[in-house]
């Protein structure tokens, strides 16, 4: 008595899904757009040591030990001087005298700090007064002072080093004459004598520094910064290209006898999914320009993937579980069914296609079991800054390979169905997310290319909206660290 309802639940199938394979009898069709990644802008500090050992020797080469002699005949050691002897008032005669004398230097000692070269030079200056007036053969005095050189570095526009030289004393016992009485202070005919020293080492100076190779260590670290950096091996593979634009000069700090310059390298960093990318072609060392910001900024962009194969079994495996009870499928009743293979890929308008292969059949028996692909479309979304993943517009797009009824089609487009698989699909990102920034963060906290040596370390992360696309599902991550590039032995 049933058979007559049964036949037009049938016939209303049968049209239902003749109209639905006239217009949607195909998969939907596959998007093959790659994950798009923005350049991002960084100010890298890229720190260059030199070396200032080889300056203060050639400084000690340069500078004689024995600084100036001293010969100057006919001086007055004694200026006249009236004496009251009781009776009278007496006039001594002016004493003439010989001055002679030299002034010679130990041994250079050569500091750095701040901003300041200081070569402390000690000095020991003696100085005799010979056949005074007749009456005397010779008077001695000794002094002895520190005279530091103070050197200040420049760099031209070309990175040659330039410098200027100054001269600081600190007299621990100024050079002067005692002669009966009478002081004769020598300390600035001593800084006079000193002046054509500090001519010499303003014009050899230039060339000492230009030994110090500064432009060409800072050339090579223009150079060797063109790199490409591995950000993650595989599952999938994520590269960081790095390509300069701008080296940006901040100045420069001394200790010891050694000079840091404190260089800021702006460049582009790019992303890249997939096969490792060439690295860019480096380009001429650029002209200095003032150091605009704190250097030591790095920025890029990481795309965590989900790719669609790896989905797949994840699919399968919740539809195994949930094919153990019966669908409720409204018309017909209970309904089993049994799950063959699941096909994801990205399709049109940021959306994924899930193709799910079964086999259905009523417990009634009233229906023979159906065997077909429906093929479902629908779009992930989370909220700014979660990897909370949800599908929306989740719904049935066609049916392909179709054998034995309409019963795929009606259990197809069950809430349960599109439950299950929505509920399957909406991964939570955060444990992906959490290794691959794990993974970069070791990835980049020392890594050698080349010549150069990259220290960074990711301090900031935010994500976007996650997005389907044809080469996976990926939810975009921006990351900001903290990275210098120093050039390695």
């Amino acid at each position: 008595m049933n058979y007559p309802r049964i036949g037009l639940i049938a016939l209303a199938g049968t049209l239902a899904l003749a109209a639905c394979n006239r217009h949607r009898n195909e998969p939907p069709p596959r998007a093959h757009d790659a994950i798009t990644v923005d350049s991002q802008a960084s100010l890298i500090t890229v720190p260059v040591t030199a070396d200032l050992g080889s300056l203060a020797a050639a400084l000690e080469r340069q500078i004689p030990r024995t600084l100036w002699t001293i010969d100057k005949p006919g001086q007055t050691c004694v200026p006249s001087k009236r004496v009251d002897i009781g009776i009278a008032t007496l006039k001594t005669p002016k004493l003439k005298c010989r001055i002679v004398g030299e002034v010679t230097r130990g041994a250079l000692t050569f500091a750095g700090k701040g901003k300041e070269i200081r070569v402390a030079m000690p000095l020991h200056a003696v100085v005799r007064a010979e056949d005074i007036g007749g009456v005397l053969k010779r008077e001695t005095a000794t002094a002895d002072a520190m005279a530091h050189a103070v050197i200040r570095i420049r760099l031209a526009q070309d990175w040659a080093p330039q410098g200027t030289v100054d001269i600081r004393y600190d007299w621990t016992n100024a050079p002067h004459l005692t002669f009966l009485g009478q002081r004769i202070d020598l300390r600035e005919q001593a800084e006079s004598q000193l002046a054509p020293v500090i001519a010499r080492l303003e014009r050899e100076l230039p060339g000492e520094l230009g030994k110090l190779q500064v432009r060409r260590q800072v050339e090579n670290a223009w150079q060797s910064a063109f790199t490409t950096l591995s950000l993650n091996r595989r599952n999938p593979p994520v590269w960081l290209r790095v390509k300069p634009t701008e080296l940006q000069y901040g100045g420069y700090e001394l200790d010891g006898t050694r000079m840091r310059l404190r260089l800021g390298l702006k460049a582009v960093t790019e992303t890249f999914v997939g096969h490792r990318p060439k690295d860019p072609a480096p380009t001429p060392l650029p002209a200095m320009t003032p150091l605009e910001a704190e250097a030591g900024r790095l920025a890029f962009f990481i795309p965590v993937i989900a790719d669609y194969c790896e989905l797949e079994p994840v699919l399968m495996k919740a539809l195994h579980k949930r094919s153990a009870r019966p669908f409720a499928v409204p018309g017909v009743g209970p309904v089993r069914a049994k799950f063959h293979k699941a096909t994801i890929y990205g399709t049109e308008g940021g959306r994924i296609a899930v193709g799910v292969t079964f086999t259905a059949r009523d417990d009634a028996g009233r229906i023979g079991p159906t065997t077909g692909t429906v093929w479902m479309t629908g779009k992930p979304v989370n909220a700014d800054n979660s990897r909370r993943v949800r599908f929306e517009e989740f719904e049935v797009s066609g049916t392909t390979d179709m054998r034995g009824g309409d019963l795929i089609l009606r259990l197809a487009n069950t809430p349960v169905l599109d439950a299950t698989i929505a509920d399957a699909l909406a991964q939570n990102f955060e444990k992906d997310y959490a290794e691959l920034l794990g993974k970069i963060d070791r990835a980049i906290e020392a890594k050698r290319e080349g010549t150069i040596l990259i220290h960074a370390e990711i301090t900031r992360t935010r994500t976007g909206r996650i997005k389907a696309a044809g080469q996976g599902l990926y939810l975009p991550v921006w990351a900001d660290g903290e990275a210098s590039i120093t050039v390695a032995p």
